[in-house]
């Protein structure tokens, strides 16, 4: 059992600070620059085919595709390659609520339940405790990655690895001396965030947020839905989208959107209880995620002006079990949505899960003001900039789940730390490129089917969908 409070001879905030300050001469903060693979590190298309197993098989050649377009996909889809690889890394053993797949497109902006705009991590599906190093190397891995295949000067990518980290450690000491309550109740507020910024970079993220606030069901309705013999059906547009016209499965579905109903707080069951289930439809998504049981449902109010669309996803083991403690939830969806919960600042008012006979599910909102960054669109300002926000979005995070002051004690005033993550993410870049080059030999020799045309399932008689 847990304990539900602090103990009485809890050390001070002084003490942790230098509990963390100590942590040093175990581990030096420049340790955290070396990166070699291990002896015997396994072939990296070998483990992401044995990642295959659980996934739909007709899904994995879109998997394999979209990883082959170019490093930075290929980083985004084989958290579970690097999750080995970061498991013989330095680590001071200060555990935090990890993201788990913390790289550059796990950030955006979304609508909190009050209808504001915030900043924030926005994929969980990895979520375990674990090193809060592994999050930062990831996205510092990432910014490289990402930078290189933009054709950022590479002064301009160690800059925005090493403003990405500094500002990870400047808001951990600025939350290691926040009142509980207010730690827990802050924010990376949107509008406030851009008064700070540079007119520049702030016309540049003030045309997303305007995008944001314009992604709504109502404005996705037709985008997604159609009128069709007097009925609102979900479009079928393969390979992306396919109705569900198999009536055992729309049953089945509609058992597991009964059964997450009710791990919702009495409120949102109401707020729910007031549209009816319309039409199902299975979505491709993502990069890593592709293979996995993934649906959307269609919920209307009192008609097609009153549109609502919520996404059912299929949760799996974290890749980081194989390294860390297995999950103290046995339903790895509700792993997902208790770590979101966690470390996010605000979650989704329909944020809920359950399971079926043998997969276990997550659902939320398909659109809620939300917006995924546009990394290709960036000028080196804005990129800059951005990875900024992903290191303040990540130490909120790692501070409302771990130990705050530990953390900045042992990272310091100085830019120690910072370099060394900056070394470090440079060479693992050099093992991303290394690992997508082996990806592309592999389809290159039939060793790994992709799909030309990313041609999804048909859903009409194929009942290991769910």
């Amino acid at each position: 059992m847990d304990q539900a409070f602090k103990a009485a001879d809890a050390p001070s905030l002084a003490e942790r600070f230098q509990q963390g300050k100590a942590l040093r001469k175990q581990v030096s903060r420049s340790s955290h620059a070396v990166w070699k693979p291990a002896e015997g590190r396994p072939d990296p298309i070998s483990v992401l085919q044995a990642s295959n197993s659980s996934r739909l098989p007709q899904l994995v050649p879109i998997r394999y595709s979209r990883m082959l377009l170019s490093p930075f996909a290929f980083l985004r889809g084989s958290a579970l390659i690097m999750a080995g690889d970061l498991a013989t890394t330095p680590s001071t053993g200060l555990n935090v609520q990890l993201c788990g797949d913390a790289h550059l497109s796990n950030f955006g902006i979304y609508a909190t339940p009050e209808r504001h705009l915030v900043f924030d991590i926005n994929d969980f599906d990895e979520t375990l405790p674990g090193p809060w190093e592994w999050d930062v190397k990831r996205l510092a891995a990432s910014i490289v990655v990402a930078g290189q295949a933009l054709g950022q000067a590479r002064a301009a990518v160690r800059r925005a690895v090493i403003r990405c980290v500094q500002t990870y450690r400047e808001r951990m000491w600025t939350y290691a001396y926040m009142r509980p309550l207010d730690l827990w109740y802050a924010q990376i507020s949107v509008a406030q965030t851009l008064r700070q910024m540079h007119p520049i970079v702030r016309r540049s993220l003030s045309r997303e947020l305007d995008k944001a606030r314009q992604r709504t069901a109502i404005q996705a309705f037709p985008k997604l839905a159609e009128q069709m013999h007097g009925q609102c059906i979900i479009k079928d547009e393969p390979p992306f989208t396919r109705r569900i016209v198999n009536p055992g499965l729309v049953s089945d579905l509609k058992e597991v959107m009964q059964a997450y109903a009710a791990t919702l707080p009495e409120d949102r069951r109401q707020l729910l209880r007031e549209y009816r289930l319309v039409d199902f439809a299975l979505k491709v998504v993502g990069v890593g995620s592709v293979g996995t049981r993934c649906y959307i449902a269609l919920l209307l109010g009192e008609d097609s002006t009153d549109p609502l669309f919520l996404q059912i996803k299929e949760a799996q083991a974290s890749v980081l079990e194989a390294y860390l403690k297995r999950s103290r939830y046995d339903n790895h969806a509700q792993r997902v949505v208790c770590g979101q919960q966690l470390i996010q600042g605000a979650s989704d008012i329909f944020l809920g899960w359950t399971s079926s006979s043998s997969h276990n599910f997550y659902v939320r909102q398909l659109r809620d003001m939300s917006r995924s960054p546009h990394l290709e669109h960036m000028s080196t300002a804005d990129f800059i900039s951005y990875t900024s926000l992903c290191g303040w979005a990540l130490a909120r995070a790692h501070a409302r789940s771990g130990d705050a002051a530990r953390i900045s004690g042992y990272l310091g005033k100085n830019d120690v730390f910072d370099q060394a993550i900056a070394i470090f993410a440079r060479k693992y870049a050099i093992q991303v490129e290394r690992d997508h080059a082996a990806l592309v030999k592999a389809v290159s020799a039939g060793r790994v089917a992709v799909s030309v045309n990313e041609e999804a399932p048909s859903t009409s008689s194929d009942s290991s969908l769910l």
